[in-house]
């Protein structure tokens, strides 16, 4: 038994410690799992059982205002992180192939590990998303796709920044981050009464094509020579994104391209009626 324990511990300082990049082991939430899996735990129970038990007898909140405030300081986040990905690595000392991470201790390096760590904390900040469907009482938006997205995108960046603060990883945020900076342009634009309706189809094309370009740039680490950036990852994030892809092809599909099936009404004047589509699936 000692002897199993032993090796035990053995194999978790070596996953935590010696895996880890020294520069951002101190950093906030990075040090060691633990934290980041008990919040992500108490995420999804919140979200699925415990959020919706204490809001079963009270009122909706009305957080039109605090959600305004979220939606800007998201958009200006995701822009700023947009720039310093551009400007630090992706604009002009990147190799759009295969990049290694730069684990050295210049003020570029840590810049960029610095900016990775931002973007982890970004995915965290995203879990309100759902917090304000919960407290808002709209259930029925917290799908298990949205739910696993925001829950994998945590785990994934503290992963990122816990082991490869940089490098051939980070094209996703750049992707990502773009994203973002139209996604909650169009939620800040509802909340003000000023987006249209087809806005919304064109975001999740959007978001579609985010994935397949991070499959095929996850991709290209199998054929490659070995360039320092772990091919494992590929073995990860390959199969992840075509998860993600079926799973938003089929609200794609279900939302905007599959009509529901017209409902008989009872036959009046001995003409038989047909009910006319809900407008959400038009």
């Amino acid at each position: 038994m000692a002897t199993i324990i032993r090796a035990l511990l053995n194999g978790y300082h070596w996953f935590n410690v010696e895996l880890a990049d020294p520069r951002t082991q101190s950093w906030f939430l990075i040090g060691s799992p633990w934290p980041i899996l008990g919040l992500i735990i108490f995420y999804i129970h919140f979200v699925v059982s415990l959020g919706p038990r204490l809001m079963k007898d009270r009122k909706p909140f009305n957080l039109d205002r605090v959600m305004q405030i979220y939606n800007v300081a998201q958009i200006i986040v995701s822009a700023y992180l947009l720039y310093k990905a551009l400007v630090l690595a992706w604009l002009w000392d990147y190799s759009y192939v295969c990049q290694p991470v730069d684990y050295s201790k210049t003020p570029k390096a840590i810049e960029i590990a610095a900016t990775v760590w931002l973007y982890f904390i970004v995915k965290l900040i995203d879990l309100l998303d759902t917090v304000f469907f919960v407290l808002r009482k709209k259930q029925s938006q917290i799908s298990f796709l949205h739910v696993y997205h925001h829950a994998g995108m945590v785990l994934g960046t503290w992963g990122g920044v816990k082991y490869l603060a940089g490098g051939h990883g980070t094209f996703l945020g750049v992707i990502n981050s773009f994203v973002h900076v139209i996604m909650y342009s169009h939620y800040l634009a509802t909340s003000l009464r000023s987006s249209k309706p087809w806005w919304k189809k064109h975001i999740t094309q959007l978001q579609l094509l985010q994935f397949v370009l991070i499959l095929f740039h996850f991709m290209q680490l199998l054929w490659v020579q070995d360039c320092g950036y772990p091919r494992w990852t590929a073995l990860i994030f390959v199969p992840q994104n075509l998860f993600m892809i079926v799973l938003f092809g089929d609200f794609y599909y279900k939302t905007y391209i599959k009509k529901p099936v017209a409902k008989k009404q009872p036959e009046q004047n001995g003409v038989s009626k047909k009910s006319i589509p809900n407008d959400k699936f038009n």
